[in-house]
This record gives C-alpha cells, structure tokens and sequence, in this order.
C-alpha cells in the first residue's frame, strides 16, 4: 500500500486531497484534523485523548461547543472539520479524537459505549474548567450520538442543549435492552481477535478503494469530499488503527439500550439527517418527538453527513438552534 506524504502540523482545507498517490512505506504522522490548538489529555477512565480547541476558543463568546466524531474503521476529528471551521469565529470550539481513533490513544484495549463515553465526560469537563464551569452545547455524529447522550443524562448539568446528526438508534427497531449494556457477539469478537483474521480484515476495509465505497454510500451518491476521504486514509494507517474498529465490528460499541437513552434525554435537542445513502431510518423519532417538547428535528435533502454536503447551510440552522436555546 502506498502513503501520503503529511506533516505531522496543521494544514488548511484543500491541502491533502492531492497527496493520496505518494509512495511511503510507512504512514506519515497525523496532522490536527481542524484548524486549532491541541491539547493532550489524560483521563483515569478513557486513557490519552487529543483535545482541540478553536484559536479564539477561550476568547469567543456564547457557551462551548464539543463536537464528536462518528465510530466506524477510519473516524476522526476531520469528521466535523466545516463546522468547527464555521462555527469557531463565533462561538468557543472544541473536537475531540475518540479512544481509539484519530491523535487519540489505540492501544489494544476493550472498546465499548462506557470508554466512549468516559471520554466525552472528560472533555466537558476540561472544556468548562476553562470557561467558568458554564455548561456546554454537545453534537454527535452517528453512533457516538448514543454515548452523547449517556453523558448528557449522568451529568445533565453539563449541557446546554444536544444535537444528534445521523443518530444510530432511532430506527424503527427498538433497544430497550439492559441499561448500560452493548450488542457485542463474542463469537465475532473471538473470531477478530485471530491475528491472521481481525488485522488482514480491517486492512482490506480500509483500503483507499473500500474507504470510498463506504462514504459513498454514507453520502448517497458517487461524489465525496476528497479531503475527509484522505483523512480517512491517513487515520485508518497509523499505529493500532485496527484496535478499537474491530470492536466496532464485533457489535461491541452499539448500546443496548440506545432507543431509552434518547427518549430519556433532558432539555434541548436537535435532530438532523439527511434522505440518502445507509442511513434514512428514523421512524423511531416521531414518538419521541411527539412527546419530548425540547425536541426540534431539521430534514437535510443530503446523505448522513448534511454539514460536509451543505456546510454553510447546516451551520446556519445549527446556530439558530443555539441561539434560541436559553442563557
């Protein structure tokens, strides 16, 4: 396989699609995966975490803003990239690189939603540590909706409002399974942990080839954004990138009880999805809806992923949520 040539600092928007088709026997550093400060964390539950903090984070006003990347083979930070570039002249800005992905520890660990979770209550709390203890506003991608919302009902005061983008778990299967629980198969997990299996697996998953197969079914269409695309490649090639993603694959980060967690969420919540691509099932949100006043929904005519396809038009919506929510 061939690497892209990176260096291991910052870049700006545009500067990696093009290097996908250098040859390096070895991946090249990680560069930040948005524009910012990075800050190395060390929490006692959720191991080392890169943090990363917009220029004019602790001075911008208005309350924080924590965005999460999804959980699949090759996520990162890069994942919520045009936001934090949209949102950061305005409002403090922070992403994280979850356990086992991105700039983040990979160690060979078990992964599940409490690790994930864990690490979400660690950069809230570094996050309000610097701005006065004021709570923050928090968005998820994907699947790490389900651990956004864990932490924001074990620690309700810490949030302002939520926004769940593309949120696994509201389908119209229901997960009203153990509290705190995972969907993990250990036969599967058996099965991955076989050098000759797990590791050759997850190098032919992440190919650039197979990478852009899954985004574009993420997205609905042929057409991807090429920079995320060679993030994804450049992430999926560092150093015990294969950890965390095969057990993702074995079920392991997928909550049990996911469908509860959103019906019990406190406060203001925004929902939005888009109408393409794998993941168009949301006919378990109307109920919620329904009955959860602090509940507001935005349909993207977009895939799974509306703030990379219609970046100026998803944080606009996105900042009028925020700024009608209270003080």
């Amino acid at each position: 396989m061939t690497w892209p040539t990176v260096a291991p600092t910052g870049r700006t928007r545009g500067s990696l699609a093009g290097l996908v088709t250098s040859a390096s026997a070895t991946p090249p550093p990680l560069p930040l995966p948005v524009p910012g400060v990075a800050t190395s964390l060390h929490d006692r539950r959720a191991g080392d975490l890169e943090l990363y903090a917009a220029d004019r984070a602790g001075s911008a006003t208005g309350a924080p803003v924590l965005l999460v990347h999804s959980i699949n083979a090759a996520a990162s930070a890069f994942e919520v990239r045009p936001l934090f570039e949209r949102l950061a002249p305005s409002r403090p800005t922070y992403a994280i690189d979850l356990p086992g992905f991105g700039r983040s520890d990979r160690s060979d660990r078990p992964y599940s939603p409490r690790l994930m979770t864990d690490a979400i209550h660690a950069a809230v709390e570094t996050i309000r540590g610097r701005h006065g203890g004021a709570p923050i506003d928090g968005m998820a991608l994907s699947l790490s909706c389900e651990c956004l919302a864990r932490a924001a009902i074990e620690a309700p005061d810490a949030f302002r409002t939520l926004a769940l983008v593309s949120p696994t778990g509201l389908g119209k299967r229901r997960f009203d399974g153990p509290p705190g629980g995972n969907r993990g198969m250990a036969w599967v997990r058996a099965i991955l942990r076989q050098r000759w299996i797990g590791a050759p697996l997850f190098r032919l998953l992440t190919r650039p080839k197979v990478i852009r197969y899954f985004l574009a079914r993420t997205y609905g269409r042929p057409e991807v954004d090429p920079e995320l695309w060679a993030y994804a490649i450049l992430t999926a090639g560092q150093p015990g990138a294969e950890h965390a993603p095969l057990w993702f694959l074995s079920g392991h980060l997928f909550s049990t009880d996911a469908t509860q967690l959103y019906a019990a969420l406190p406060g203001r919540v925004w929902l939005s999805h888009g109408v393409r691509g794998d993941f168009v099932d949301y006919g378990g949100a109307d109920a919620i809806l329904e009955r959860a006043p602090g509940w507001s929904r935005t349909i993207f005519q977009t895939g799974a992923m509306p703030h990379y396809e219609l970046p100026d038009a998803f944080a606009s919506a996105y900042l009028d949520v925020l700024a009608a929510a209270p003080a």
